[in-house]
């Protein structure tokens, strides 16, 4: 049952929308503030070489795949799953593909959004000059207070939600097609001007070395580990996002080429992003670092002691805000559609009542950094870091793992083919092969990663006390034997399947 008609939500108006829409997915805040320190840290250019092989491997053939069910379905990613099901005449169980990935969508946007206002706060903390002269004490300071006062939280949590909001409820065209039209554009100009900036103001030659020195000595199991989950997770994989993406695909465009330009577009972001915040981090002889504190703290301390630092700070937390907006924007839009299609209402409605119940489940968030920071849901854990290791650790490496079976064994041959719209079959064989028989194991392996206690948790003796990584030796011994269980488990499953008579393109 191909669908050729439209999604009821509308078409992209061409590819390249498609391509800017997927992209502005894909960056986000991890894009900004933990690849180009990981880069780094793991060898520089032979650590980018081995992502890229990465990228190859594990989350273009992920990223093809589910591109392609979108657009077989043509709906959102609970109905498309119906749907496909029903064609491939599978179990019911395959639902769980739509049903989690819409819910990993929706649980991660409701502390996305309270973390994308902190950076949407700091456009006004930096253009107002709280910042100018600042130190460690000022900076720390800041950031603390503004995680202890709930009513702030709250306030940029909502103004972040109604912006989302905003953009969803005018439709896949009038909505997020011109919103993505802009935003985009305009986050590739901002990062060129600041990397200008940071050429002229910075120490750009150590920014350079930092990121694109080959250094193969610092390559591990552990960087290769790092190199395959990020690969995963930088793409919005198994979040339902680009499955309704997909759906809104063009169908005479070839989704293979589509999803290399993408992952091109976000690894180059993540790439020139290092470049503009690392020269201003060394010129002020801060050491580089990853996450919030990169973000919140260091940068402040740069921007505020370099000339011009008051107006190219609020332009780099301009930035963060669309790079995390564009995200959001596709992390809504699954359950949205869902409720459109499931209730038969306006796209209004529906969007009004899905953000509302995101920003209701994001009220968590804000609390677990001052009143409820004593209430964990998960052991040692507050409501934003259980929700965190829920989606991350857990929904969106099992969505992907059961995307890729579900793509490689349970849909016929002929249908993938036909769906991908190929020009070289060669191609497309090497592709199905890497779905069916190396990604699931790489995807497989993250899983059980994200599983297994982190070295944090371990003898805080075993941690480098300069680079804060775990040097127990034992440390990647769980994960090494855990990846060849999960491999011979998965090799039986393979051989079994290979039993049956094969699928050939008439079948």
């Amino acid at each position: 049952m191909a669908n050729n008609n439209q999604s009821v939500h509308g078409i992209w108006r061409n590819r390249w929308i498609f391509i800017l829409a997927a992209t502005g997915s894909a960056v986000g805040l991890g894009n900004i503030w933990k690849f180009p320190y990981i880069t780094g840290e793991h060898g520089g250019g032979a650590f980018v070489l081995m992502y890229l092989a990465c990228i190859a491997l594990v989350g273009v053939p992920i990223m093809v795949a589910e591109v392609a069910m979108g657009r077989r379905g043509r709906q959102s990613p609970i109905n498309t799953m119906s749907s496909l099901i029903s064609e491939a005449k599978a179990g019911p169980a395959w639902k769980a593909i739509g049903w989690m990935g819409a819910l990993a969508g929706f649980l991660i946007l409701s502390f996305y959004s309270v973390i994308a206002g902190w950076a949407l706060s700091y456009v006004l903390k930096m253009a107002t000059g709280t910042f100018v002269g600042a130190d460690q004490d000022l900076a720390g300071g800041q950031f603390g207070d503004m995680l202890a006062d709930p009513s702030g939280l709250m306030l940029w949590h909502t103004v972040f939600m109604v912006l989302t909001a905003g953009v969803i409820m005018r439709g896949v065209n009038k909505g997020i097609e011109s919103a993505i039209q802009i935003l985009m554009p305009l986050l590739f100009v901002l990062l060129i001007v600041l990397i200008g900036y940071a050429a002229k103001n910075g120490d750009f030659s150590k920014a350079v070395h930092f990121m694109f020195d080959a250094d193969f000595s610092k390559l591990t199991a552990e960087s290769v580990l790092v190199a395959l989950g990020h690969a995963f997770f930088t793409l919005s994989l198994g979040m339902g996002a680009i499955m309704a993406y997909g759906a809104y695909m063009p169908r005479q465009a070839s989704i293979g080429t589509t999803v290399f330009a993408i992952a091109g577009l976000d690894t180059l972001v993540a790439l020139l992003a290092g470049l503009a915040i690392f020269p201003i981090v060394f010129a002020n002889g801060l050491e580089p670092s990853a996450g919030p504190g990169l973000l919140f703290v260091s940068l402040p301390i740069a921007f505020g002691n370099m000339a011009g630092g008051q107006f190219f700070g609020a332009l780099f937390f301009i930035l963060v805000s669309f790079a995390a907006w564009s995200s959001a924007i596709s992390l809504i839009e699954p359950a949205t559609a869902w409720a459109i299609e499931r209730f038969k209402t306006t796209r209004t409605k529906a969007t009004i009542a899905i953000a509302s119940i995101i920003w209701v489940l994001g009220i968590g968030t804000v609390l677990s950094f001052n009143d409820w920071s004593e209430f964990h849901l998960l052991p040692g854990k507050t409501i934003f870091d259980s929700l965190d290791f829920i989606t991350a650790n857990i929904m969106l490496p099992l969505g992907g793992l059961l995307i890729a079976l579900f793509v490689g064994f349970g849909m016929k041959y002929h249908h993938v083919y036909n769906e991908m719209q190929v020009k070289n079959a060669v191609f497309f064989n090497i592709w199905y092969v890497l779905l069916r028989f190396v990604t699931p194991i790489a995807i497989g392996i993250v899983f059980i990663s994200g599983l297994l206690p982190e070295c944090s948790l371990m003898d805080e003796s075993l941690l480098n006390a300069e680079t804060g990584e775990c040097s127990n030796p034992t440390y990647m011994q769980p994960r090494v034997i855990g990846g060849v269980i999960l491999a011979i488990a998965y090799i039986a499953i393979v051989v079994k399947s290979l039993k049956k008579p094969a699928r050939g393109l008439s079948s």
